[in-house]
């Protein structure tokens, strides 16, 4: 299975910084889009989601946290995966898997990460994509 690296907001780090969030208990959603992130987008706002429907909800997918925990001084946040299937038609096309925060008010939605697929990727019906958040080394680490 392919890896793929996860690119951080540059706004996270001021919203972890101004207790904007608890990665350990706020709601985290990934939702998928076609248009290429950028480090300075900081809102899901700044970004073009792709369309509602066959499947996919507008906002995204909740993603389970598995474990949000510091040992030794390093915190990890380990996030189980997020599965997509495309029904009645399809889903797509899509290049990009971006997570972020749903339940900050202030600012609303702030990004925190996102993946970049080689190619642009269409699901059709009955199809499933999954982005598979590392168990073990986690989605993110802070030091």
């Amino acid at each position: 299975m392919a890896t793929y690296d996860f690119n951080k907001f540059n706004a996270f780090l001021e919203n972890l910084a101004e207790k904007v969030h608890d990665l350990g208990a706020d709601t985290l959603k990934v939702m998928l889009t076609n248009t290429a992130p950028v480090a300075t987008n900081s809102v899901k706002g700044d970004l073009t989601e792709i369309a509602a429907g066959d499947g996919y909800t507008a906002g995204g997918t909740q993603a389970t946290i598995a474990s949000s925990a510091q040992t030794g001084g390093v915190y990890k946040l380990v996030l189980d995966d997020v599965v997509f299937t495309a029904t009645d038609d399809s889903i797509g096309p899509f290049k990009y898997a971006v997570l972020y925060n749903d339940t900050p008010s202030s600012p609303a939605d702030p990004l925190i990460g996102w993946y970049e697929y080689p190619n642009n990727i269409t699901l059709l019906e009955g199809e499933t994509f999954t982005v598979d958040f590392d168990g073990t080394d986690g989605v993110l680490t802070l030091t």
